[in-house]
């Protein structure tokens, strides 16, 4: 079972596996290979769930800032201990290259390390008031949270739904991806071997609709935390709606990129090709429609497809691999489809456009040029190794295309004007901006979207806040 461990759901501190639950198969994507059996919860564990969560805040929430900063900072530290067998899992389940599987567990680590420092800053204000009254803006924590969590980043996407609940008192259950769940238990695991009561924080897994509509279905859950698609975080929405319960929506994006004439064209070329191809195309904040300024259209169109063409597509167990399988067959064959129509309708497919093998999920980092804005893949999240390179007239153009679609996760621009970047702050729309790097996510930042890509944020001062609700206190 190539040293795939065992699985099981987490309720109450307490692993549970078999005992006649229903169960499915965790495949590698590399090779097709049946990795182990998950048990999926079933309605009894989930009642024992929620009725733990709801004991679980209770005294969580009156445990000390101070040891709550020390029980996750522990956490983080075994969790860094643990990196190289939880990347080693990740790989196997997810795909990506060892290295990236290693460096976004520690990551998840590093932000644990951050939101255990915001359980001494949840600070509140006094406002002025005449001598003898005062009225005091207190934050408390808003209840068990309730977090669905994604495979395309199978221990940071969990670490996100947990680590700012638990440093804002809150306890929380989360269901990691059924097709990555070794990931997501060894979050779990580390913060209960940490000192994180069993009944703060609990780990489960289902047929995923079952499980949301029986979480958000009680009143005990009172925030709800996704990563996912737009059309499930509307469908989750829409059930959290009927309890009035808070919610955090990372949705979905189809990044614009745009490279104006100005642009260090080399560097903007070895940084957005990297990535561009990070875990596959299979990223919520992926560069994917490129906006290039006429004037060096065709230099950056000929250096991507090179560095497109030079990537090592592999098994991400193996040593020099830059691109590993995409991690299931919807994927593949959902770009297919879009690739397929966008030729189609007049894109010039410069590389790649194929499947890799007959074994796994591999797919060729493809390039497709002056592709229509009517082509399926320029208006739907591709999430595959698939960018769009489009040349443009000048910047009123790539900034009307960059805001044409509902989407607004994370945008990218390359440009040496200064007055550019202001104006490109001021009209990109999107929940984060990377100007002359390649870069949208740190631990002490928000992350979020705007319209369909999403609202509230994760990560920062801000991910914490989402899990607390104001209240005023005035006194006479």
């Amino acid at each position: 079972m190539s040293n795939y461990p065992a699985l099981h759901i987490l309720v109450g501190g307490e692993q549970i596996s078999g005992d006649g639950r229903d169960s499915e198969d965790v495949i590698n994507p590399a090779t097709g290979e049946i990795l182990g059996r998950l048990v999926h919860a079933n309605a009894a564990d989930l009642d024992r769930a929620l009725e733990g969560a709801e004991k679980g805040f209770r005294e969580w929430r009156k445990t000390p800032a101070d040891k709550r900063a020390a029980i996750l900072t522990k956490a983080a530290g075994l969790i860094k201990e643990r990196a190289g067998e939880i990347a080693h899992h990740l790989t196997l389940e997810q795909g990506k290259p060892l290295g990236e599987a290693k460096g976004e567990t520690i990551y998840a680590a590093m932000l644990l390390e951050f939101y255990a420092g915001e359980c001494k800053r949840l600070y509140g204000r006094t406002l002025v008031r005449p001598e003898g009254s005062r009225v005091e803006v207190q934050y408390h924590p808003v209840g068990p949270v309730a977090g669905f969590a994604p495979w395309n980043f199978p221990t940071l996407n969990v670490m996100r739904k947990i680590g700012g609940a638990l440093a804002a008192g809150c306890s929380v259950i989360v269901k990691p991806s059924e097709e990555t769940p070794a990931s997501g238990i060894a979050i779990v695991q580390a913060l209960l071997d940490a000192g994180v009561p069993g009944d703060a924080v609990q780990c489960v897994f289902g047929v995923p609709d079952q499980v949301s509509r029986h979480l958000l279905g009680s009143q005990i859950i009172r925030k709800l935390t996704f990563t996912g698609s737009t059309a499930v975080g509307k469908h989750l929405a829409k059930l959290a709606a009927e309890d009035l319960k808070i919610n955090t929506m990372e949705l979905g994006g189809h990044g614009p990129v745009l490279v104006f004439n100005d642009s260090d064209v080399d560097q903007a070329l070895d940084t957005m090709a990297a990535t561009k191809y990070r875990n596959a195309g299979q990223v919520c904040v992926s560069p994917t429609r490129f906006l290039i300024e006429e004037g060096v259209f065709e230099k950056f169109r000929d250096g991507f497809v090179e560095r497109a063409k030079a990537l090592k597509v592999g098994n991400g167990m193996e040593d020099g691999t830059q691109m590993g399988p995409m991690a299931n067959s919807r994927g593949v064959d959902g770009i297919q489809e879009k690739i397929g129509d966008a030729v189609e309708k007049g894109a010039k497919l410069m590389t790649g456009g194929e499947r890799i093998g007959n074994q796994g999920f591999f797919h060729q980092p493809t390039v497709l040029s002056e592709v229509p804005t009517d082509a399926q893949i320029m208006n739907e999240e591709p999430f595959g190794p698939v960018a769009i390179l489009n040349p443009m007239s000048g910047e009123d153009a790539m900034i009307e295309e960059a805001n044409r679609l509902p989407y607004g996760l994370a945008a990218y621009a390359w440009t040496s004007d200064p007055a550019r970047r202001r104006r490109l702050a001021a009209e990109v729309e999107a929940g984060m901006l990377a100007i002359n790097t390649g870069g949208v996510s740190a631990v002490d930042a928000p992350f979020g979207g705007v319209k369909w890509s999403g609202y509230g944020s994760e990560d920062g001062r801000e991910g914490v806040m989402a899990c607390m609700v104001p209240k005023a206190i005035h006194e006479g």
